[in-house]
């Protein structure tokens, strides 16, 4: 399975994805410098980790390769709550697993709630309830 693939980091934007450090991050800012007298123009691409929100910073030419995570987004149901944990089905393969579910949407899951999941590079994350 391929868990990333490369784009050029002037295709970068606000709100994609990139992996820093081998951590898939999303883009929060990105900011360009001129080309000068030397060599290529450079960017700063400041990031907030997916999974740990920790922030982090990109300094690359901006005609060098950047890595994307591939990042699927997919449906999964609420079978059962214990604690912060909740043991959900995925609604396509039907594989049954357990997530940790964050505190600002804790009271929101339930049994028989839909939750929409963001899983890259073999973690995987509670995004919202539906």
């Amino acid at each position: 399975m391929v868990e990333k693939v490369f784009a050029t980091a002037k295709e970068i934007k606000t709100g994609k994805y990139l992996l820093i450090d081998d951590i898939p991050c999303k883009v929060i800012g990105v900011e360009s410098s001129r080309p000068g007298k030397h060599g290529s123009a450079k960017m700063r691409i400041t990031a907030v980790g997916i999974f740990n929100n920790q922030k982090k910073t990109l300094l690359t030419p901006g005609d060098a390769d950047v890595e994307v995570p591939i990042i699927e987004r997919k449906t999964a149901q609420v079978m059962s709550v214990s604690g912060n944990t909740a043991q959900v089905m995925d609604s396509k393969t039907y594989e049954m697993y357990d997530i940790e579910v964050p505190e600002e949407i804790a009271s929101e899951v339930e049994s028989g709630k839909e939750l929409e999941i963001l899983e890259a590079m073999g973690k995987r994350k509670i995004e919202r309830v539906r």
